[in-house]
């Protein structure tokens, strides 16, 4: 059955990037491996963690796999019950419609997240994005998400700025679940936090997980 196919399939992934080389004399330019044939598999509902130390190519996946970057060589493919998606090959509109089933949690949501946006526009861009429900919908279910995550529904109008890092964590992962996808890749979600704070995040992403029967690709 489905429950038993892998949800995620990467397949032979490469990428290789050139490096000017620098020096009075030389123009010749060296080619640095990021990622060689890396392949592996997630099935239904379970965590995959993928570990490996600062430089080893990790986050070049994520980017690949989110498809900020392009690979030299490889596949990646999503199965369910609507059919095997060819994750590579979307173009820009099957891309946002598989967003729903694929989200993302980053390492600093915020970083890359509008400063003037309140937490109520960063929770539900999502849902305005992909035109679900009117606005006492997303109302409902903003407040819905932010109590599941463990935060006051009423700091919706406040800033991200006056957020912990902790606190801004929950927000981005409130947002990655505002579409209600089936898989979620946590790229370094905790790196950036205290270590108490590390368990808490981590523990909250673990509820998540069987409150929703996620699959979770957990890069580290």
């Amino acid at each position: 059955g489905l429950q038993d196919t892998p949800i995620l399939r990467v397949d032979g992934i490469t990428k290789s990037f050139t490096i000017r080389k620098s020096g009075w004399f030389s123009s010749n330019n060296a080619r640095v491996h990021a990622l060689e044939d890396v392949s592996f598999e997630v099935r239904r509902g379970e965590c995959l963690g993928l570990v490996g130390e600062s430089g080893c190519g990790k986050t070049t996946l994520s980017k690949i796999i989110m498809r900020a970057l392009s690979p030299d060589e490889g596949v990646i493919r999503y199965v369910d019950h609507e059919g095997d998606t060819d994750v590579l090959a979307l173009d820009e509109t099957e891309l946002i419609e598989f967003r729903k089933k694929m989200q993302f949690v980053f390492q600093d949501p915020f970083s890359s997240l509008n400063p003037r946006m309140t937490v109520f526009d960063l929770v539900s861009e999502p849902l305005l994005i992909h035109e679900i429900g009117d606005d006492a919908y997303r109302r409902e279910m903003v407040a819905e998400l932010m109590r599941l995550v463990g935060l006051d529904v009423r700091h919706l109008n406040r800033y991200p700025h006056s957020f912990s890092g902790g606190q801004r964590q929950r927000i981005g992962i409130a947002r990655a679940l505002a579409l209600r996808p089936s898989m979620l890749i946590c790229d370094e979600p905790v790196s950036a936090l205290d270590v108490s704070i590390q368990a808490q995040i981590i523990n909250l992403l673990q509820d998540m997980k069987e409150r929703y029967d996620l699959t979770m690709l957990f890069i580290s």
